[in-house]
């Protein structure tokens, strides 16, 4: 500590490639420089998670101290745990990782984040539900700060067509954690010269939302109208509902109107029909109490019923509303072009999955027609779904689910889903605890291609597993082999349970 008792403001900056951190911390030191402070920053760029977080660090000496000293102050290059007086964060994740780096301290620290996710690699790669818990992120940023100031600040960009920089700059400004008015902030961005109309206008959104104190409270989402009270006009949506209502119990119905609603946008009406057909089954067996059983089966029932294929990867890709998302995403302007690239490497497999049944067989076997494709799959392909050309050829795919019932895929996924059903209606008759378990292990079946194929290797292998073993498996047992499943998508996890468990490691037939 010095002896005269002056300190430098330290201010860390957690951003991501692209969202304007080094112009927010090019603005603090001219907003320290302009106003009577001796400023230094530095930064350290990193690659390892997403596009690229960087660490950018401020420090802001009062020039009268240095004069009084008779002697340039020493700043420091890097923040050091439980030594930063102002932490921003462009995104929660940020946030989460400067917690745990130390640098957000309850005695000193105001903590501003945007409340935002852009997931990491770790969590979008994971073959379950890898995404980090955003109320727990929050609930330490409340424990680990002197004041934790949060919204959704890449919204507040959106809206005001800037970047997020300028709405943490008027974030920040909003906290009074640095002895500038709202004016010295102003002229910052002014000075800068560059989009200053929207930097102004999202400073001041930024800065109004942190000054109200009701931003300490997490905001909550929008009530959505009960799934049950929805009124369509088609004949056949309506008679689907009316069977829900009157087939299932009520403790069910929300999940199973989704799952009737996702098995009419991927294939049609009668498809939806099967839907609840199967559902209806499990109900005479499991009864109209077991409410978790019957969710969670409904819930995995539609996914699976809606598995990605290519017909499926085609319509999705050609849709209107993904145009128009990607569009808003990289926010295109009036006048402006939109190229759109699609890599594309359908494999032997899925090309013969999507013909006819028998046709898709004739042709997997060793022969010039499977020479042929193979030859011109061998390398992947870029598709501009942007050009009239590309998406014909993806749209013609897409409309290919007319035939959908007679490819060898659905043929496959059917006797899978059967075979499903009839594990979990035959332990709920038994075990409904273990019936439950059954049914979550659809999660470990999902994606396309590659990721497809890992996931149902590990979910035939857990399957046999629990075949050779019967109703004495325990409940537990299942979970904790769905989990190492889910663990790493080699399977290598996994093989280390049945190993201790003394199970089958092999996959089943």
């Amino acid at each position: 500590m010095r002896s005269d008792g002056a300190q430098p403001i330290k201010v860390a900056i957690l951003a991501m490639g692209g969202e304007g951190g080094g112009v927010l911390a090019d603005w603090l030191v001219d907003l320290g420089e302009s106003n009577g402070y001796i400023a230094q920053t530095t930064s350290v760029p990193g690659v390892a998670q997403r596009t690229g977080a960087t660490i950018y660090y401020v420090e802001l000496f009062p020039a009268a101290a240095a004069e009084a000293q008779g002697r340039p102050p020493i700043l420091a290059l890097m923040p050091l745990p439980g030594d930063v007086d102002v932490v921003l964060a462009s995104e929660l994740m940020e946030a989460g990782r400067a917690m745990q780096r130390g640098l957000v301290t309850f005695d000193r620290t105001t903590l501003v984040a945007s409340t935002h996710r852009v997931y990491a690699i770790a969590e979008k790669s994971s073959m379950g539900d890898g995404r980090v818990d955003s109320d727990n992120l929050l609930a330490h940023g409340n424990a680990a700060a002197k004041r934790f100031v949060r919204f959704d600040m890449a919204k507040v960009a959106e809206e005001t067509g800037s970047v997020i920089s300028a709405v943490l700059f008027g974030a920040l400004a909003g906290t009074g954690a640095l002895p500038f008015g709202r004016k010295q902030f102003e002229d910052t961005i002014e000075r800068g010269g560059v989009g200053v109309k929207a930097s102004l206008e999202a400073f001041a959104a930024g800065f109004d939302r942190a000054s109200r104190e009701e931003t300490n409270a997490q905001e909550s989402a929008s009530a959505e109208a009960p799934a049950d009270v929805l009124t369509p006009t088609d004949p056949q949506v309506r008679a689907l509902l009316e069977r829900v209502r009157a087939e299932l119990p009520a403790g069910v119905r929300a999940t199973a109107i989704e799952g009737v609603r996702r098995s009419i946008d991927y294939q049609d009406p009668a498809y939806a029909a099967l839907y609840l057909d199967r559902l209806k089954g499990l109900v005479g067996v499991a009864g109209s109490t077991d409410q978790d059983l019957l969710v969670e089966t409904a819930r995995h029932l539609a996914l699976w019923m809606s598995y990605e294929d290519t017909i499926r990867v085609a319509d999705l890709k050609t849709r209107a509303s993904r145009f128009e998302r990607v569009g808003a995403e990289v926010k295109v302007q009036g006048g402006q072009m939109l190229d759109i690239n699609e890599f594309m490497h359908p494999r032997l497999q899925e090309i013969c999955e999507t013909l006819p049944a028998g046709l898709g067989r004739w042709l997997e076997k060793p022969g010039l027609a499977r020479k042929l494709v193979e030859r011109f799959t061998q390398k992947g392909r870029v598709i501009k779904t942007s050009s009239l050309g590309g998406f014909l050829m993806l749209y013609t795919v897409a409309r290919m689910k007319a035939w959908r019932r007679s490819t060898q895929r659905f043929a496959l996924e059917t006797q899978r889903i059967e075979q499903w059903l009839r594990r979990i209606e035959s332990a709920a008759r038994i075990n409904p605890q273990l019936a439950l378990e059954i049914a979550q292990c659809q999660r470990l079946v999902k994606g396309y291609s590659d990721t497809h194929e890992r996931g149902l290797r590990n979910y035939q292998t857990v399957m046999a597993a629990m075949d050779k073993a019967g109703a004495a498996m325990a409940p537990a047992t299942l979970r904790e082999l769905r989990e190492a499943a889910l663990a790493d998508e080699h399977g290598l996890e996994l093989k280390g349970v049945l190993a201790r468990l003394a199970l089958p490691t092999e996959l089943a037939a």
